[in-house]
Order: structure tokens, then C-alpha cells, then sequence
């Protein structure tokens, strides 16, 4: 379970959609959205790649428009948070970044890391409410505005907590869209599907996991952590190595992360839901400004 890739007929244009928390998601929305006002449709690819909160953008862009769903992020000013701002159990931000420097810090590599991170989770887990896995399958379901798995390839990428060897969830897996997303996003406990347990696809290799979009012509990088990354480079798993790799192979590859100007709303602020629509407009910006640039690409 978790390794069945869907059949994939079309080979030509791969979106990837990176993590990034709450603001995050916002941002991608925005992006996607932007650059369809702009008439560039790139959220019907013929591959998907979601990883954390780019899993919760790319099941909510294979069930609703990028604009109303734009739309729904600026409305959620007006009255209180909503699902798609509420995060997983386990704490702030900066703990999360914190716990994962000093797990980083004794690792040799990003296998033992996974296995560590897994780890990890699964002991919070042991201590924690037993509900906690419904409430937070509940919360995911929520942001979706459908649970069916979209009519196109989508890729949803985690890591098997209790073995350490990455995941990757597609129409054909088995699996239901709302358990593949919560179990792409839970970043601090461990998600059981099926018998197994997982963790955040953000650990897989790095929050964009661009390296799933392999043989595909034309690659799109939406990035909302800006390719950054904890690991050390020696590891080779930064994003600039992976698009790298899929120029070496023949893809024409772009990256798209946010501006200098929205760079404060990411980091440490992924989480604060008061930011996702300042998150969206960013986004939104850029990707009405990148259409024109973007189109010779998506063609």
C-alpha cells in the first residue's frame, strides 16, 4: 500500500506542489489562481505532485476551480478560521524546526532521518489521545471540497513511520484522497492507513519532492518554502539538485517561490492562519505577473 502509481498515458506537463504550512497552501492557491485569471490553466496537468500542504492544494485544485477557491481563502477574513487553516497535533513551528535540527544533526543521511522522524512520531503517537486520528482525518476532509480522487494523475507523497521508506499514494492505490492528504501532512504524529502508519511526504526527500515528476517534458515547481532545506547539500536532496536531475533527463523545468516582499509569511509563520489570505494575494500577484513567462512553458 502507498506505492501504486497511477497509470500515466500523457507524459508531457507535471505541476509540483511544495509544502509549506498553512500560508503555504494559501500561497499555492493563489499562484494557481492567478495564473488562470491570466488564462493559464496549469492545474490540469497530466501529473500532480502534491507533498504536505501542496497535497491538501492539489486535492482541493482536482475538486474546485483555483479561483473559488482563491475566493474562499480572501472570504475567510470575514468570519472565523476555517478548516483549511487548522494544522496537525504536536506543537508550534518553531519546536517542530527545532526537533528537526537536532534529528538532522546526528543523521548520516536522509534514509536514517526518515527512520528517525518515524520514529519519532510513532512514540507521540503511543502517548497520545486515541482519537486523535479521526479528529485530524475529520479536519483534512473538511478543506476537500470533494473526497473523490480527481479525474487526472495526482501523486500524494508520505513516509512509512515504522520503516522509514518513503510512500507515494496515486488514484489507483487504494486509498482514500482525505487519508493519502492527512497522512501527507502529519508532520509530528504518526497516521495509520490500512495498518500502517505515516508521516508529513515532506520528509520523503524535501518539501517539493520534484523528483516524482521524472520523464515529463515540461515541469512546473511551486515552491512556498523557496527550495529551501534543513539537510546538509551533501545529502543531495535539495530541490535545485532534483531540477538538476530533470534538466539532465530533458524536462524543461521552472520553480516559482514566493518574493522577497511575502517572504515573512512563511518559516516560522506557517501556521498562522491570519496570514493565509496576505499568503493568497502574494500568490496571486505573482502568478498574474509569471503567466506570460509561464505559458512558453505550459505551452
Amino acid at each position: 500500500m502507498g506505492t501504486t502509481y497511477p497509470s500515466l498515458p500523457r507524459r508531457e506537463r507535471a505541476l509540483v506542489l511544495g509544502g509549506g504550512g498553512s500560508t503555504g497552501n494559501a500561497w499555492l492557491i493563489g499562484v494557481v489562481a492567478g495564473l488562470l485569471e491570466a488564462g493559464l490553466d496549469v492545474a490540469r496537468a497530466d501529473l500532480t505532485v502534491g507533498t504536505s500542504a501542496g497535497s491538501t492544494a492539489a486535492a482541493q485544485l482536482g475538486g474546485a476551480s483555483a479561483i473559488d477557491l482563491y475566493a474562499a481563502v480572501l472570504g475567510s477574513e470575514a468570519g472565523p478560521p476555517r478548516a483549511g487553516g487548522a494544522r496537525a497535533p504536536g506543537g508550534s513551528v518553531s519546536d517542530h524546526l527545532e526537533r528537526m535540527r537536532s534529528i538532522i544533526a546526528g543523521c548520516g543521511d536522509a534514509a536514517e532521518l526518515r527512520r528517525r522522524m518515524g520514529a519519532a512520531a510513532l512514540e507521540r503517537s503511543a502517548a497520545a489521545d486515541g482519537s486523535a486520528r479521526e479528529r485530524w482525518r475529520a479536519v483534512v476532509a473538511a478543506r476537500l471540497p470533494s473526497t473523490r480522487w480527481p479525474d487526472r494523475p495526482l501523486l500524494i507523497t508520505a513516509v512509512d513511520a515504522e520503516t522509514g521508506e518513503p510512500a507515494v499514494f496515486g488514484n489507483d492505490s487504494g486509498v482514500d484522497l482525505a487519508d493519502a492528504v492527512a497522512a501527507s501532512c502529519s508532520s509530528s504524529l504518526a497516521y495509520e492507513i490500512g495498518g500502517r502508519r505515516y508521516v508529513d511526504g515532506g520528509y520523503r526527500s524535501n518539501a517539493d519532492n520534484a523528483d516524482l515528476a521524472a520523464g515529463h517534458e515540461r515541469v512546473l515547481v511551486l515552491s512556498p518554502l523557496g527550495g529551501r532545506s534543513l539537510h546538509p547539500p551533501a545529502w543531495g536532496t535539495h530541490l535545485s539538485t532534483q531540477v538538476d536531475e530533470l534538466r539532465a533527463r530533458g524536462s524543461r523545468v521552472e520553480t516559482v517561490f514566493p518574493d522577497s516582499s511575502s517572504e515573512h509569511l512563511f518559516g516560522v509563520n506557517a501556521m498562522n492562519v491570519s496570514l493565509r489570505p496576505d499568503a493568497a494575494r502574494a500568490g496571486h500577484d505573482q502568478g498574474a505577473s509569471l503567466a506570460g513567462r509561464l505559458a512558453e512553458l505550459w505551452g
